[in-house]
């Protein structure tokens, strides 16, 4: 059974750091690009950041480069956000997903595969 969990969200204050962790179990992916992607209420889910199988690679959204780093641990099978100089604008549900179709990274939710659950970050002002 293929499953991604993340990890980490937390109710922050304007300013503070965060990192998430997505767990992935069930299969391997060190072969498919990772992404975070954000949602909130009445809007529709936004790529985040991505990184390729390698790592070698790394894409943001505009809003959160400089602020965001993703990277992965292949051997834990496991991708991180790392959320720097939180905004109150960055309060959202957060998901992690793998894309094991291609090797370019992807910023349409429909490009992925597999997803997680969500993790709640919540920043205050």
């Amino acid at each position: 059974q293929v499953r991604l969990v993340e990890s980490g969200g937390e109710l922050r204050q304007a300013g503070d750091s965060l990192r998430l962790s997505c767990a992935a179990s069930g299969r391997t992916f060190s072969s498919a690009a990772m992404g975070w992607f954000r949602q909130v209420p009445g809007k529709e889910r936004e790529f985040v950041a991505g990184i390729s199988w390698s790592g070698g690679n790394t894409r943001y959204v505009d809003s959160v480069k400089g602020r965001f780093t993703i990277s992965r641990d292949t051997a834990k099978n496991t991708v991180y956000l790392q959320m720097n100089s939180l905004k109150p604008e960055d309060t959202a549900v957060y998901y992690c997903a793998a894309d094991v179709s291609r090797t370019v990274i992807a910023a349409l939710p429909g490009a992925y595969d597999y997803w997680g659950q969500g993790t709640r970050v919540t920043v205050s002002s």
